[in-house]
């Protein structure tokens, strides 16, 4: 769950100062690359247009609405034209865009981009969202069976603690959907979100991992000429490089048998079937004592994850790289809901943008819940 993600809509000062000429005489800016644009235009354009949503001032009047004022203005247009296009959906602005002369989209984004960056209404309701902190806080109704810290001290029941976040997520979800034996975890899983989850795996895999106490029944060294094709997936000595694969280094050696016995009878998974196909009761016995004894890290740093991700997104998206021609949203001070909603359209693919989707697609909602909400969260500017 590795995650990160922003975006969203500061004009010329001439920009501004025009905005209190009169009627009269309709206000003109030459606008980068674009041509002459009419202030007044754009702003009759506004109010015919957009007020109802994001206000004549450019403030998006509920949640989920983005606030338009003191936006980059090449980004505007290039969002009303992605509209128009289809390459954005939104049946009501496809509509409107499709109606625009180039000129009135001009018009319009210079008019938007000249107003005083704003706060959304919304933003007294933003709270700065940790889904490590979250996951915390979920994570101490698992402490009686895997752990306080996701390291178990039970044998026969995994540790959690440095596992891949996405496998967490995955596993989880097998529980719910009877992929795996019933057991206990469907009472404690059952009720939890998606984010809910996914903050639980960012949690555990961010814990240090410690031997487990189980003394294996296989012969380690014996697995050797075996873990061959099993570290082409699970990485070298059982530590994965994959969100979405388990790592198995220091696992209990009396889980990882009963769980590799088990993709021969009940678990479903082609790859892993066509691997255990072959091996005997003994075989496996080895495998599970040669990972059980491998040191294995943390998959995550949660800690610092959503740091990290911001100072990348503030590469583009922030104030060192300030420049009114960029086509890419300012993010400060956005709507947390629009911000959510469009880093998981581009995630998705429901967004064109193949650098937005890379950059976003490995990351699950609790992440992009707390880039959402940090940036919701800072002054606009």
């Amino acid at each position: 769950m590795r995650l990160a993600m922003k975006y969203l809509f500061v004009g010329a000062m001439t920009s501004m100062s025009l905005l209190g000429c009169s009627d009269n005489e309709p206000p003109k800016n030459t606008s980068a690359k674009q041509g002459v644009v009419d202030l007044g235009a754009g702003k009759a354009l506004a109010e015919r247009e957009c007020k109802t949503c994001h206000g004549l001032d450019g403030r998006g009047v509920a949640p989920a609405i983005p606030t338009l004022a003191g936006q980059r203005e090449r980004y505007l247009l290039t969002a009303l034209n992605e509209y128009r296009d289809g390459k954005r959906s939104h049946a009501a602005l496809r509509e409107i865009a499709s109606r625009m002369s180039d000129a009135d989209a001009r018009n319009l984004a210079a008019y938007f981009a000249s107003l005083p960056p704003a706060t959304p209404a919304s933003s007294k309701y933003v709270q700065v969202f940790s889904p490590y902190d979250h996951g915390k806080k979920l994570a101490a109704s698992c402490a009686s069976c895997h752990g306080e810290d996701g390291n178990s001290k039970i044998p026969g029941t995994p540790s959690l603690a440095g596992q891949q976040s996405r496998y967490f997520v995955a596993a989880v979800q097998e529980y719910l959907n009877g992929a795996r034996e019933s057991s206990p975890m469907h009472s404690l899983v059952r009720d939890l979100s998606r984010l809910d989850v996914e903050s639980m795996g960012l949690y555990f895999a961010s814990q240090i991992p410690v031997q487990h106490p189980s003394t294996p029944k296989g012969n380690a060294a014996a697995a050797e000429p075996l873990i061959v094709l099993c570290a082409g997936c699970h990485g070298p000595g059982g530590v994965s490089d994959d969100a979405a694969t388990p790592s198995l280094a220091g696992q209990d050696a009396e889980y990882l048998t009963r769980s590799i016995a088990a993709y021969r009878k009940s678990r479903k998974h082609d790859a892993m079937q066509r691997a255990v196909a072959g091996l005997s009761d003994n075989d496996i016995e080895n495998i599970a004592a040669y990972y059980s004894i491998q040191k294995s890290r943390p998959a995550e740093n949660g800690l610092a994850l959503v740091k990290q991700l911001t100072d990348k997104c503030d590469r583009c998206h922030g104030s060192e790289a300030d420049n009114p021609a960029l086509v890419v949203p300012r993010l400060n001070g956005q709507d947390a809901d629009y911000l959510t909603m469009a880093m998981r359209a581009y995630r998705d693919d429901r967004r064109q943008s193949s650098v937005m989707h890379n950059v976003s697609w490995p990351y699950g909602d609790a992440v992009i819940e707390a880039i959402s909400s940090f940036y919701a969260s800072q002054p606009p500017k």
